[in-house]
């Protein structure tokens, strides 16, 4: 099964594309976006430790949607520091607790453990890779090595050894980038497309929405369609994460791809139809057919 969604909800730049200026009382971002799409990467467990009411509160406006998944992203500080502290096992343990709503309803299906391109192969990172594994084994941890030196046989022998999965990226081509396919790592199948802004991936002036302000053609998701299919038929269960957000390209890119994975149209909201009507070929919304 392939399941595809967004990585995140809650970026100021969606409103009034994916997400209507005029909102009703009981609106959640997150709700609005389980309509139309079959997952979602939480991305602000990246950025700050979630609060246990605030993941309790995902799982009470997901309540009508559950075959609706999430996967999170690891808190950088496990990624992204230099080593990790003595006090690994205590942050842990919380970040797990805190997650506890979506884990115990089986909501969660994965952690994600996103590296920078400067962690390379070698025996102290895959020493770094096992602790992790093991403050983090309740729940399916897959890695997003950035450096293509983990995916010659060595590397992808040891993390394979760890019981890790290992996600596909797309992203602008560089040396060091990892291959677009290597053999299989772990039960899930997880492919992250970031968009090919190369001009601004690798300026070191550029911010967040530069970098990942770049929407998918129709020939660069037919490719995409394919490798995940092929990823699929090497995993259990595969997820496809769309985090080119800037103005709502991610779930333009999510809903296409869904679209051409089923073989049919899908639900769209009106907003982002309008903002791009390149979706009218691939989508329908309730009560609004006259868009297309």
């Amino acid at each position: 099964m392939i399941r595809t969604g967004t990585a995140g909800w809650s970026y100021p730049d969606w409103e009034g594309v994916v997400y209507p200026r005029h909102k009703g009382s009981n609106f959640h971002p997150l709700r609005h976006l389980a309509r139309y799409i079959e997952c979602v990467e939480v991305n602000s467990t990246f950025y700050a430790h979630p609060g246990r009411e605030v993941v309790a509160g995902w799982s009470r406006v997901l309540a009508g949607r559950p075959n609706f998944l999430l996967t999170a992203k690891l808190h950088r500080d496990f990624t992204h520091a230099e080593a990790l502290g003595a006090d690994a096992q205590t942050s842990a343990t919380a970040f797990l607790a805190a997650l506890d709503p979506i884990v115990s309803t089986g909501r969660l299906r994965a952690l994600l453990a996103q590296f920078p391109v400067a962690f390379q192969y070698g025996a102290s990172e895959l020493r770094r890779l096992s602790r992790l594994h093991g403050l983090f084994q309740s729940v399916p941890l897959i890695l997003e090595l950035r450096h293509a030196s983990w995916f010659e046989p060595p590397a992808l022998s040891a993390i394979r050894g760890l019981g890790c999965s290992l996600a596909h990226i797309d992203l602008p081509t560089a040396w060091n980038h990892p291959p677009t396919w290597f053999p299989a790592v772990g039960r899930l199948g997880y492919l992250r497309l970031h968009g090919r802004n190369k001009s601004a991936w690798f300026d070191a002036r550029a911010g967040r929405d530069q970098k990942y302000d770049y929407l998918y053609d129709d020939a660069e998701l037919g490719d995409i369609a394919t490798r995940a299919t092929r990823i699929s038929k090497e995993h259990d269960e595969t997820f496809v994460i769309t985090n080119n957000h800037f103005t709502g390209k991610a779930l333009v890119n999510a809903l296409q791809l869904i679209a051409r994975l089923r073989g049919q149209p899908t639900l769209a909201p009106a907003e982002l139809v309008r903002a791009y009507p390149e979706l009218q070929k691939c989508t329908r919304h309730e009560g609004q057919q006259e868009l297309f």
